[in-house]
């Protein structure tokens, strides 16, 4: 039986443990605070996250990341993009040397622009090989109440790939293969964003057309920004391009547009994160645009959802700037 920790406690971390459990693997999580590890354990729920949702009895919970590391064949990295450096270096010196390192993460990190397998690498000194992205349409709820889910497993390495996709597939979840990690992970980062946009157009009362709009204008500054980095343009197109981008712009559920929403209605942004749990598009906005800057590519929609959360610009500010732009052609 595979032993798989999952470092991190939230929403995702936390139903991907579920998926892992239901394919088989012995499941080890690992919870920043001792009243989530110790419901995780002690009752299999995890009410702050995941309210309603039960876990298998292959799920285990613990506080101590030593304990929940020792003798794992596959780690999975569940903690938000921000705050992955920072946990790292205090994970490096227990992680297993040859286990794969899969990161849920969507975003890109503020002031080094670095993707999250880079953040990976530039910590631990893994190999290229063992560096994994998992991204796609994966709102967390409806995975935790297994209904059919399909996801990307990127990795440079087709058998540690096949090895990820094996540990997590399940009968309502289905992963495909991808060897553009780049591509996977700069989709999954800037969906974020455009998610944001949505939400805001949608707080303006904007109606579908709009946001339709938003939508389509936020894949094509994606695509440009990942094939500038060296990503495949066909990514874009794919479950970790539109797919996330399609379930993250529309669901109720998406914390990034519930998080835009309340932008264009006027809420500040510490109103906004301090109402519960991360939106990563408000933390990674600016270093989405930051590397975008750095090669020359431009992503105005990204520029002004950047503006509105450092509070520089209302959001019918942001929609009237994008409104004025000069003409430009259609597509990526």
């Amino acid at each position: 039986m595979t032993r798989v920790t999952v470092l991190g406690a939230g929403g995702w971390g936390t139903a991907f443990a579920l998926v892992l459990a239901d394919a088989g693997c012995d499941v080890h999580v690992w919870a920043r605070r001792d009243a989530v590890a110790r419901e995780l354990h002690e009752s299999r729920t995890n009410s702050v996250y995941l309210p309603g949702i039960e876990l298998p009895t292959g799920v285990r919970a613990t506080t101590d990341a030593a304990a929940a590391l020792a003798g794992a064949d596959l780690v999975v990295l569940a903690v938000p993009a921000q705050a992955l450096r920072e946990h790292l270096v205090r994970w490096a010196p227990l992680l297993p040397p040859a286990a794969p390192l899969v990161s849920l993460a969507k975003g890109v990190e503020l002031g080094t622009g670095a993707r999250m397998t880079e953040v990976v690498r530039e910590v631990t000194g893994a190999a290229q090989e063992r560096l994994v992205a998992v991204s796609g349409p994966n709102l967390a709820l409806e995975v935790a109440r297994r209904e059919p889910s399909a996801t990307v497993v990127a990795c440079t390495d087709d058998t540690t790939g096949h090895a990820v996709a094996d540990a997590c597939t399940t009968a309502s979840f289905r992963p495909y293969l991808s060897t553009d990690v780049v591509g996977v992970e700069v989709a999954g980062a800037v969906k974020n964003v455009v998610a944001l946009a949505v939400g805001i157009a949608e707080g303006l009362g904007y109606g579908d057309n709009a946001k339709a709009a938003v939508v389509t204008r936020g894949l094509a500054e994606s695509a440009r920004l990942g094939v500038a980095l060296g990503a495949s343009s066909g990514t874009f197109a794919g479950l970790a391009g539109a797919g996330d981008l399609v379930a993250t712009c529309a669901s109720p559920l998406s914390r990034n547009h519930r998080a835009g929403v309340a932008l264009g209605q006027g809420r500040g942004v510490q109103e906004v994160l301090g109402a519960g749990q991360v939106a990563e598009g408000v933390r990674s906005a600016a270093a989405v645009l930051g590397l975008a800057h750095s090669r020359g590519v431009q992503m105005p929609l990204t520029e002004q959802v950047a503006e509105v959360v450092a509070g520089r610009r209302s959001a019918a500010e942001a929609a009237r700037a994008l409104l004025s732009r000069p003409r430009t052609t259609d597509g990526i």
